[in-house]
């Protein structure tokens, strides 16, 4: 059974870091595109999750350009682990962070509706 954990949300000040971390079961990272995607509240639909960024095989990455030169997706391999480093947040960055995977010949895409299997999610929440 495949299965995502997210881990590392919380709360913080405008200009503050987050690391969060995506823990698989039941998939080797070598075969899926991988991605982390916020929904805002008020949203609910899985096409309502924004792209923040994604990660292929290859180590070829893709962000959102409001995240770009802040946010730093990353894989450990050895660990199994999909991370997400954010630095100098913005109250904009809150909400509820989601990782997400799919087949790797699928391509790398930070639209929603391209992934298969979603994590349960961690909240992020960013005071001015």
């Amino acid at each position: 059974q495949v299965q995502l954990v997210e881990s590392g949300g919380g709360s913080v000040q405008a200009g503050g870091s987050l690391t969060l971390s995506c823990t698989a079961s039941g998939l080797t990272y070598s075969n899926y595109v991988m991605g982390w995607f916020r929904q805002r509240p008020g949203t609910e639909r899985v096409k309502e999750r924004a792209g923040v960024a994604g990660i292929d095989p290859d180590g070829t990455t893709k962000y959102a350009n409001s995240v770009k030169g802040r946010f730093t997706i990353s894989l450990d391999n050895g660990r199994n682990t999909l991370n997400l480093q954010m630095n100098e947040l913005k109250p904009e960055d809150t909400g509820l962070y989601y990782c997400a995977a799919t087949p790797r010949d699928l391509g790398l895409s930070l639209q929603a509706p391209w992934y298969n299997i979603w994590g349960q999610g961690t909240q992020v929440t960013v005071s001015s």
